[in-house]
């Protein structure tokens, strides 16, 4: 299957990468970037591998999440043969408030 990445979750990992790499390291940046990396390979591989986010339970399409690292989770969707990648979360912060964003 194909990954597609949403513009707006493009941002948020460029935004978070340079976070990483001015308050950790260019090291700390690349671990992540491999990690979204990773992520998604194993997407492509098993699209049904997150379980459906509890947050977005009402939303008219089947909404999915992986956690990337302990900070970051990825939510998805599958749409006929491509992996639409549609949020980035910060697992620190209200999920709520971050499932209203992609409702």
């Amino acid at each position: 299957m194909r990954v597609f990445v949403h513009d707006v979750v493009k941002e948020k990992i460029r935004t978070t990468s340079r976070y990483i790499q001015a308050n950790f390291g260019k090291k700390a940046r690349l671990n992540f970037r491999h990690e979204i990396a990773h992520v998604s390979q194993l997407l492509q591989k098993n699209p049904n591998l997150g379980p459906a986010e509890p947050y977005l339970a009402d939303a008219p399409v089947l909404y999915r999440s992986i956690v990337v690292n302990h900070l970051n989770k990825i939510v998805y969707w599958i749409n006929d043969d491509v992996i639409e990648i549609v949020d980035f979360w910060d697992t620190r912060r209200e999920p709520v408030s971050q499932a209203q964003q992609v409702k």
